[in-house]
C-alpha cells in the first residue's frame, strides 16, 4: 500500500473534510484505516464507490495518521484531483 501518496500537498486529513471532497467530485484516492469502527466508515465507502473514487486500506487509525503526517490518529485521508487550486 503506497501511503506515501499522502506526503503531498493535495492530502486531506479527516472524516468529514474527506466527506466533503468526495461529495464535491473533487477527491482522487480515499485511504481508510482498517481498525476504524464501521459506522464512521461506512457513508465514506457509500458515496466513494458512487463516485468511483479508488479506496485504499491502511492497517490502522495510527498509521494512516503518521502517513498523513499529523501527530493523532485519522479514520480517513484523501488526495484531491488535480493541483491545489481544487483545495478550498
Amino acid at each position: 500500500m503506497p501511503l506515501s501518496e499522502l506526503a503531498s500537498a493535495r492530502r486531506i486529513v479527516g472524516l468529514r473534510q474527506v466527506l466533503r471532497k468526495i461529495q464535491l467530485g473533487q477527491l482522487q484516492k480515499l485511504f481508510l484505516a482498517r481498525d476504524a469502527a464501521e459506522e464512521r466508515v461506512m457513508e465514506l465507502l457509500a458515496e466513494a464507490e458512487r463516485r468511483n473514487v479508488a479506496v485504499e486500506w491502511c492497517e490502522s487509525m495510527e498509521m494512516l495518521g503518521r502517513a498523513s503526517a499529523i501527530s493523532r490518529k485519522a479514520v480517513a485521508a484523501g488526495l484531491v484531483k488535480g493541483n491545489l487550486e481544487n483545495i478550498e
